[in-house]
């Protein structure tokens, strides 16, 4: 099997012991085939109860206890995992599935590979749902948003990502989709949109924390899950979102 990456992943049975290091990837795998997830990490919050060994953070996972694990395979991210890690677990001869995410069709066509092609399984009905959601035509009019995801220093979402496409999709235009950074640092001042979302992930924005820096813009507070998650939330997302940014607009 090749992952995303172009990466041979050697797999002689479908993987019966797998580790999660992607909090996506982590609700995906427990909604789809919950008896093969035997550890996530400690930012995997779905499905809610999720009863598992915990093997630290996305960026600093503990892979003592994952090879204590003895996983035949465990799933990382391009962007969420480190390829120091990745490498020094693969060194100690676990397998490791990386996927690549950089838009909504990159995203379910990456999860069909994981689930049908590594797993064996049947494409998942979340999957379907999403993929037939998602395809229905963008609302307009169109109007333009801005989408932090961090202060102090500010950051925002950029160019080439999953988010930004969903944004297009949601008949939004990224003010900052532009461009060569993903995930550009900005001055407050440069923001200029119709619409501000504040997600509450990486950073967690809330009431008391992210609309008093844009007092003369409209801001919509949204769950990160819904925004920058590609696993069964993407089956509901489109609609949830929708109607959260029409309630601002109302």
């Amino acid at each position: 099997m090749i992952d995303d990456l172009g990466f041979p992943v050697a797999c002689e049975a479908p993987p019966r012991r797998i580790v999660s290091l992607v909090p996506s990837l982590s609700e995906a795998l427990a909604v789809t085939v919950p008896s093969r997830l035997v550890a996530v990490t400690d930012w995997c919050t779905h499905p809610p109860g999720l009863d598992l060994p915990r093997v630290r953070g996305t960026k600093n996972p503990d892979r003592a206890a994952i090879e204590a694990l003895r996983p035949d395979l465990v799933v990382a991210n391009q962007e969420e995992n480190r390829q120091l890690d990745v490498e020094r677990l693969r060194a100690a001869g676990v397998p490791v599935w990386v996927t690549a995410i950089e838009s909504l069709d990159g995203a379910l066509h990456s999860m069909r590979r994981l689930f049908v092609d590594v797993l064996a399984v049947d494409e998942p009905d979340w999957l379907r749902t999403a993929a037939v959601e998602w395809r229905r035509p963008a609302p307009r009019p169109r109007r333009t948003v801005a989408v932090p995801i961090w202060r102090d220093p500010w950051m925002v979402v950029g160019a080439r990502t999953f988010t930004g496409d969903l944004l297009a999709r949601l008949g939004l235009d990224n003010v900052f989709g532009v461009g060569e950074a993903r995930y550009p640092r900005v001055e407050l001042s440069s923001v200029r949109a119709d619409l501000v979302l504040l997600p509450d992930e990486p950073y967690v924005f809330g009431p008391d924390d992210g609309p008093e820096a844009f007092p003369d813009l409209r801001t919509v507070l949204v769950p990160g899950r819904q925004l920058t998650w590609y696993g069964p939330s993407l089956a509901t997302a489109r609609d949830e979102l929708l109607d959260l940014i029409g309630r601002v607009s109302r």
